[in-house]
């Protein structure tokens, strides 16, 4: 039995290796970014093969560095970045065209005729998603309708889809595995949540042929091997898992009622609702969670933010009012409350609750008195407020209010973010010592599968809380400030009405 797990945390702005111990401690860690393209207004692209080659270059320093033999690892668990579309020659392994990503708007106008069309409750009732052009099936529609030749070549079977994490275990297997995991296969806007298929009527509406898709594994199995070429032996693969549903399950969050607020380059909240597939009358998803075989399937409600941590990035690359993530705790303390300034951060328009594609960012409440520091306050606030607003949400669905939020990802180890949050939506808010939990549940699922861990129980142990923040708001006051909120997000939606061609 090796000594280490491997997870492989590919994410929207860098890919990440971590080796983790059998008491769920990170031993080492390595990252690398990789560019993100702007070709034009609200697309938003990425090079599969930069994907692919950060990823790798990042597992093999990290084995490198810390003198690791392939042979020590028991097992590789992965984790991705969702919805991102990948489409690539069967035969040459080579993308016909860049990675689409999640938060790019270019199948608007589509994702307007779909809905036009009437096909939005039955998008909703079998996969249960909103039309939007945040998930994979309308890319892949665009991509085969778009570059040349690939219609044709995708009829002949000579084209593959996949998500990022198809795309890495594709590359790892030297191309002999063609698979996602249930998780991700459930963000396509193509599989069907209920019956566990991919959905044939969608499938033909979007034109998207059945040779394209990969098979649909389980998040917790040994699904194969990396190829020996790669990193000196062969490592299994033994779990896959999309980067929220994974974090639900790195904090444990196995139960019905639990909840989780992932702070990245989004926020994503879900919670867990067991074998009962919810169907959200208040603008959520219901998504499927992972887990071992015998869980399936299981579900949870989810509610997006598109725009969270990169929020703050764009304090820092774009407009330079901080020189890293850290300051904007510091200055937001410094200050007593941000003068009436609200920040929008609708950049690529506004998930759940609002589904509005149309919706662009802007800054509200602007005096003469307003300095750079309130609007650094008011955009780091604006990941509470957007993150509130999915949990009220989610209350009005489950039917109860949330008592606790348990949190993760960079952005939960800001103090003053984390007890606003605490403040705004009446609730404990619990931090883990280790923020890293999406990488973890990737773990947690590769080491229960090759018995490296040996069940729930054993893991639920390793969980360790760093620290909890109560509610300390007037009602009154949460009242105001929330108004103020809804009032600035009302101003920002259907900003750029009929946005792009799409079709």
């Amino acid at each position: 039995m090796g000594k280490y797990i491997l997870a492989l945390d590919q994410g929207t702005s860098s890919s990440r290796a971590m080796l983790l111990n059998a008491d769920g401690d990170i031993l080492a860690v390595e990252q690398l970014e990789f560019k993100q393209y702007y070709p034009q207004p609200g697309w938003v692209e990425q090079d599969p093969m930069e994907i692919w080659e950060s990823q790798l270059k990042v597992t093999q320093k990290l084995l490198q560095q810390n003198h690791i033999d392939a042979r020590e690892i028991h097992a590789l668990g992965i984790t991705n970045q969702r919805e991102t579309t990948l489409v690539w020659d069967k035969l040459t392994g080579k993308p016909v065209y860049n990675a689409i990503v999640w938060q790019d708007k270019r199948t608007t106008g589509f994702c307007n005729e779909l809905v036009q069309e009437g096909w939005g409750p039955y998008a909703a009732k079998n996969t249960g998603l909103v039309i939007d052009s945040y998930f994979s099936g309308t890319k892949i529609h665009w991509i085969l309708n778009h570059v040349a030749g690939a219609k044709e070549k995708a009829a002949k079977g000579e084209l593959l889809f996949g998500t990022v994490d198809t795309w890495l275990v594709w590359n790892l297997t030297g191309g002999k595995l063609h698979v996602t995991d249930y998780t991700n296969a459930s963000r396509t806007l193509l599989f069907n949540i209920t019956s566990l298929e991919w959905d044939e009527e969608l499938l033909a509406r979007l034109q998207v042929p059945h040779s394209l898709l990969p098979q649909v594994v389980e998040s917790s199995a040994v699904i194969g091997a990396t190829t020996a070429a790669l990193f000196g032996a062969e490592i299994p693969i033994a779990g896959i898992a999309g980067d929220q549903q994974s974090a639900l399950f790195g904090q444990a969050g196995f139960e019905p009622g639990l909840a989780k607020n992932t702070y990245g380059t989004g926020c994503f909240i879900l919670m867990n609702t067991g074998s009962k597939q919810v169907i959200s009358d208040h603008g959520l998803l219901t998504t499927l969670t992972c887990g071992t075989k015998a869980d399936q399937p299981r579900y949870a409600l989810e509610g997006s933010v598109f725009i969270a941590g990169a929020a703050i990035k764009w304090l820092r690359d774009a407009l330079k009012l901080v020189k890293n993530a850290g300051e904007t705790q510091q200055i937001a303390e410094a200050l007593t409350d941000t003068q009436g300034v609200y920040v929008v951060p609708a950049f690529t328009g506004l998930g759940a609750p609002y589904w509005n594609m149309n919706a662009r960012g802007g800054i509200f409440g602007l005096t003469l008195g307003i300095t750079d520091k309130h609007i650094v306050k008011a955009t780091l606030e604006s990941l509470a407020y957007q993150s509130n607003d999915v949990l009220k949400a989610m209350e009005k669905d489950a039917g109860v209010p949330i008592q606790s939020l348990n949190v993760d990802g960079g952005a939960s180890a800001n103090n003053y973010l984390m007890q606003f949050q605490s403040n705004l939506t009446n609730a404990r808010v619990i931090r883990p010592k280790n923020i890293e939990t999406t990488a973890l549940g990737a773990a947690f699922l590769a080491g229960l599968a090759s018995g490296f861990w040996k069940d729930r129980a054993d893991i639920a142990r390793i969980r360790k809380i760093d620290r909890e923040f109560e509610p300390k708001m007037e009602a009154e006051t949460r009242d105001k400030l929330c108004a103020g909120w809804q009032k600035a997000v009302k101003r920002t939606l259907d900003w750029e009405e009929g946005l792009m061609d799409t079709n």
